[in-house]
């Protein structure tokens, strides 16, 4: 019996989410644009200058924006993240479950994982993320008989950065693909294309249905230099492949076959979650009778709406805006 669309796997976050000059940035010597991994008396310095700005606290890392941006659209989702006991990780729980997302991995002890988010002027966002317990995910919290009621596998590149987790990853792909799930796998982040692009490459063509990656990721995988040519070279390792070019929209690869899905033009206030959010509409659109370009579509529009608004999260529900949304573009 089927009870969830998307089964999410990847790290348990609590998000940080504030905004800053360039020139903040340049004073404490942060790299823009990129998610830095640091430790969490570092990340704490930084936040500390911060404190003024009041930053937002949201449960977060990149799947799990992602499966709640599939509830918001109105679909429903099971997500698996480490979290401690800590205060943290009884707020990550709650919000999860309150944006309506099932969350029930067991508590492990040590500090939940936190990431400081920080918003540019132009949008841009920087990441500073202190992996905490997140990173202490195994096989063991992949819960079977959840994945089973699903019907897509979701995990996220940024896992592929410890053994246990790379362990948890292909568990719960190898467990996906026997119990005839498909598997959908977003790259992340640059970094973790060149820190990992021979494994990527490998779990992709022996695993994944569904990918997901940016340009600059996708670049990086197939070591080209223009987009065009890289969604070529990964429509030939995976059957479905998305890749998000900006205003450019979506190039979608379905079995080879190459197409430009148009996105919907906006001036972002807030790029974090722009990813996820494209993710989040495209997988609703596969598990509710949508095809991929269609899909692609309902994604370009999600992202859109998230790089509105300051933060991971769009604060209105799209439930029911769908038909409106596919109607209204050709």
């Amino acid at each position: 019996m089927i009870k969830y669309n998307v089964f999410g796997v990847g790290n348990a976050l609590v998000d940080f989410v504030t905004r800053a000059e360039d020139e903040f940035l340049k004073e404490n010597k942060i790299r823009k644009g990129v998610m830095t991994l640091v430790d969490s008396a570092d990340q704490a310095a930084v936040l500390e200058k911060l404190h003024n700005l009041n930053p937002l606290l949201r449960s977060g890392g990149s799947a799990a924006n992602t499966m709640i941006g599939i509830a918001n659209c109105g679909g429903t989702g099971c997500y698996t993240g480490k979290v401690s006991t800590d205060r943290y990780g009884a707020f990550y729980k709650e919000d999860m479950e309150k944006a309506g997302i099932s969350f029930e991995v067991p508590a492990g002890t040590g500090n939940t994982g936190t990431c400081l988010v920080i918003t540019s002027p132009d949008g841009e966002r920087t990441m500073l993320t202190a992996l905490g317990i997140s990173s202490e995910l195994h096989p063991s919290d992949i819960h079977l008989e959840k994945l089973k009621e699903s019907e897509i596998a979701y995990l996220e590149g940024y896992l592929w950065d410890r053994q246990n987790t790379k362990d948890a990853s292909v568990f719960t792909m190898d467990n996906a693909k026997k119990m005839g799930k498909r598997v959908a796998y977003t790259y992340s982040d640059p970094f973790c294309v060149h820190r990992s692009r021979e494994d990527f490459i490998k779990i992709t063509k022996e695993y994944v249905d569904i990918a997901f990656c940016n340009h600059e990721e996708a670049m990086a995988l197939t070591q080209t230099e223009n987009p065009e040519d890289a969604i070529v070279e990964l429509g030939n390792y995976c059957p479905l492949v998305f890749m998000t070019w900006s205003s450019h929209g979506c190039y979608l690869s379905e079995n080879g076959v190459n197409r430009l899905v148009p996105g919907f033009p906006v001036k972002p206030i807030d790029s974090n979650g722009a990813g996820d959010a494209f993710a989040a509409g495209v997988l609703y659109g596969l598990t509710h009778g949508l095809d991929a370009a269609q899909s692609a579509k309902w994604g370009n529009y999600v992202a859109s709406r998230v790089i509105l608004e300051i933060g991971p999260r769009i604060s209105y529900s799209l439930k029911g805006k769908i038909n409106e949304i596919l109607g209204s573009q050709s």
